[in-house]
């Protein structure tokens, strides 16, 4: 079940990028590898046979902490935008 939770969650974060990616092209492409991050969302819902599980652990422990940080400064910038 934590598997299917963790992989759930990516595939929407990738789908949140994605969409970003289209509204605000210059906002997404400050999220590092934004790219790959969308296609990574497209391995676990299309290619769910090829998913390697160890890959998925080596993204939460290395990439996702990265992504947080990134997010949570285009959150903090676009908050301070609006006031």
């Amino acid at each position: 079940m934590l598997r299917q939770s963790v992989e759930r969650n990516f595939e929407i974060i990738g789908e949140a990028i994605r969409r970003l990616e289209d509204r605000d092209p210059e906002r997404a492409s400050r999220i590092s590898n934004h790219p790959q991050i969308i296609s990574f969302r497209n391995v676990l819902i299309h290619g769910y046979d090829l998913i390697d599980h160890d890959a998925v652990w080596r993204v939460v422990r290395q990439d996702l902490p990265v992504l947080v940080e990134e997010v949570k400064a285009l959150i903090k910038e676009s908050e301070e935008g609006n006031q």
